[in-house]
């Protein structure tokens, strides 16, 4: 009935298998889970234990493919007709999180996303990742249902087989991000409903201030690249819209110049222990005005 599909890269995800195996086994119906590893070079061993379980494996790929054409490929080998994708990232942290996901499914079931949380206390060293996550990833059920396709993120979602056929990851795009958004608004296009639910998992694998920065670049870089070719519209992320807002009462010269001015000065505090998200939002149009 249900097949859990995990992809991982250089990740230790044997404690959520044991868990989510543990909680599909005391429930009366089929289930398979599927691991596939993206040719990581750590933790092969210890992974390697997700064999000895019933109904699990875990199976490494001769070469990287990327965060889209792995997941396409582990929708394509499910043998069930209900899919649970988890990021290798994650930890469960309800004894009832594969019922609840259960429990939400009817006829008309298309995608469900359960939503994200954080940790209370984060290293010193990841408090950029861990902020965002906190104010603009980990929100309220009440306020995802207000932007279903929006607020969707791939690290926890459920979907239908059959539906998975229709609208897969694109596996045309840079390996930057992005694809989480690309993959809701093909949803919206064809129609596709966006259900919503309180199942949360917790990420706990943030990547510390300088990776995050890093990526958090790239990313933007990747959206730009999603908007010229018509992949994506302004509007489909606020940083993108904001940027539009910019350009339209003719505020690029004077932002672009406060952003020069201030470069390093946000760029420390990015990369302390206490960084500021509205830092963190100019630098980003800052960037995306400067680079466009």
């Amino acid at each position: 009935m249900l097949s859990v599909l995990i992809p991982t890269y250089n990740y230790n995800i044997v404690t959520l298998v044991n868990n989510l195996h543990q909680q599909l086994s005391a429930l009366a119906f089929n289930f398979e889970i599927i691991v596939l590893d993206d040719a990581s070079t750590t933790y092969t061993g210890e992974n390697s234990v997700i064999n000895n379980l019933s109904h699990s494996t875990y199976t490494i790929l001769k070469k990287n493919i990327g965060r889209s054409a792995i997941r396409n490929h582990l929708a394509k080998i499910a043998k069930y007709d209900t899919l649970l994708f988890l990021d290798a990232d994650t930890k469960l942290i309800s004894q009832v999180f594969i019922k609840n996901y259960i429990d939400a499914l009817n006829k008309d079931t298309q995608i469900i996303y359960g939503g994200i949380l954080y940790k209370e206390n984060p290293n010193h060293n990841q408090t950029l990742r861990w902020a965002y996550g906190r104010k603009r990833e980990a929100l309220p059920l009440k306020k995802r249902l207000k932007q279903p396709h929006l607020r969707f993120l791939t690290l926890n979602f459920l979907i239908k087989k059959s539906v998975f056929e229709h609208i897969s990851f694109n596996e045309s795009i840079p390996n930057q991000r992005h694809e989480d958004t690309l993959f809701a608004m093909d949803a919206k296009t064809h129609h596709i409903k966006v259900d919503h639910i309180d199942n949360p998992v917790l990420h706990i694998g943030l990547e510390s201030n300088s990776v995050f920065f890093k990526k958090s670049l790239e990313s933007i870089d990747a959206l730009k690249l999603f908007i010229n070719e018509g992949l994506l519209e302004a509007k489909h992320t606020k940083l993108s819209y904001n940027v539009e807002l910019i350009k339209k009462y003719k505020l690029s010269g004077i932002i672009s110049f406060i952003y020069t001015v201030l470069n390093k000065r946000m760029q420390k505090n990015l990369h302390s222990e206490n960084p500021n998200l509205i830092f963190f939002d100019f630098y980003r149009v800052g960037y995306y005005l400067q680079n466009n």
